[in-house]
């Protein structure tokens, strides 16, 4: 079976590949099949955002297609950066680490610890408009040193409920079992099975 991954991001295919192994599935991003393709994310939710990017990619690649809106909220913050994780630094074009700098600025001087989860939210969309949903959350804190390499985003700060060690200091095997989207995923393997047998 054919799946559209409905992100740019390298980092998050290469992730979506190792969740879904042992699976007969093959994969495409729009690069892989030459299409130049934008989507907004304007919904209020993780959900719509989630679809959006799922339809939108569906309908252009014509093909089931995984598409996946997560955030890291922060409780002292009231949630925040949640939804604008990804935009949440005010600066043009703000890398990974810009974005990091910029949460720990807004949190220095609050009391600690600051607790915080991740949260992701997958939708898997035909080209039909038939569509599912998939939710997994990961809990910890932020921290305010960066420990780690193997992560992208908030990863290097944010340490693991009941562990010593931050999500980018985990090996691709523990984050493949215990991250936001490692859950999801595994909640969306069965479903994917499925549409995948019914091919058979």
């Amino acid at each position: 079976m054919k799946i559209c991954i409905a992100t740019e991001n390298p980092g998050k295919v290469l992730e979506i590949q190792a969740l879904l192994d042992g699976l007969a599935v093959q994969f495409f991003t729009v690069k892989d099949l030459g299409i130049s393709l934008k989507v907004d994310e304007t919904g209020s939710t993780y959900k719509e955002n989630a679809y959006l990017k799922a339809s939108a990619y569906a309908v252009t690649s014509r093909m089931l297609s995984l598409g996946d809106d997560s955030g890291l909220e922060v409780d002292i913050l009231n949630g925040e950066p949640g939804l604008r994780s990804n935009r949440y630094a005010p600066f043009t074009n703000p890398t990974d680490k810009d974005r990091r700098d910029y949460l720990l600025s807004v949190l220095s001087g609050k009391p600690e610890p600051w607790t915080a989860f991740f949260t992701c939210t997958i939708c898997l969309c035909q080209p039909n408009g038939r569509h599912w949903f998939f939710t997994g959350r990961c809990d910890g804190q932020i921290i305010s040193r960066e420990r780690g390499t193997n992560g992208f985003g908030y990863d290097p700060i944010f340490l693991l409920e009941g562990s010593n060690q931050t999500m980018a200091e985990c090996s691709d095997k523990e984050k493949n079992t215990i991250s936001h989207r490692a859950r999801a995923m595994q909640n969306a393997r069965p479903t994917i099975g499925r549409l995948i047998r019914s091919l058979e």
